[in-house]
């Protein structure tokens, strides 16, 4: 069930990755709910990042969730590898694949809990049929794969919906929103009903975490 606490996701990405263990033991000390995985393929989005191998290496030294986000083509393909390297949460695109409703079953079926997102153009028609085989739906607030971007406010229509959609349907996925967050968004998000916020910047900026997860909240 969503729960009814404000919860933070920081993205390891934004991370010291010399020193990744300690990075995770200090943002777990400092609140942190989950830990965010950003996984790029090059090819869905432009960027390549960190695969299945860091998910396992960091898998033993966290307590808190693999909040796992795949930006990556066929993710199908690969999702088995990503549950046994430690994934609690796995989220796929919409866009990424033509066998969305195997996937996300798949997903449930090896033992995660299967997320469903899409970047900030696609609308919330091409995701609503998946909603109820879902534990989590990412809202996108910035498009994938690109650093720096601002936060896009005309997403938060869509964070609306899915919490009404929610409670009319009585579905039972949490609302995450990743891309730009900061103090500033962070309360537009809450009040939209955003569950959990990913943040990279807005918590490794300094080393005062605890401090930048609590403004966040």
């Amino acid at each position: 069930m969503p729960l009814s606490k404000r919860m933070i996701a920081p993205s390891i990405l934004s991370a010291d990755f010399s020193n990744l263990e300690s990075e995770i033991k200090l943002i777990t000390e400092a609140g942190a709910d989950f830990v965010h995985v950003d996984v790029m393929d090059g090819h869905f989005v432009p960027n390549l990042t960190i695969g299945m191998p860091v998910v396992k290496a960091i898998k033993p030294k966290s307590s808190l969730p693999l909040d796992v986000h795949l930006m990556i083509e066929h993710p199908e393909t690969y999702v088995e590898q990503f549950v046994k390297a430690g994934s609690d949460y796995l989220t796929i695109h919409v866009e990424s694949t033509k066998n969305v409703e195997t996937t996300l079953k798949m997903i449930r079926d090896l033992g995660a809990k299967p997320g469903i997102t899409a970047r900030p153009g696609t609308g919330l028609e091409l995701i609503k049929p998946f909603l109820h085989l879902v534990d989590l739906v990412l809202v996108m607030t910035v498009e994938p794969g690109f650093g720096g971007q601002k936060f896009m406010n005309s997403q938060l229509e869509k964070i609306k919906e899915l919490k009404s959609i929610r409670e009319f349907q009585k579905f039972n996925y949490i609302i995450e929103v990743d891309g730009g967050v900061n103090p500033e968004t962070a309360k537009l998000c809450w009040d939209a009903g955003a569950d959990v916020l990913v943040a990279g910047s807005a918590v490794f900026s300094t080393k005062n975490y605890k401090t930048n997860i609590e403004a966040l909240k």
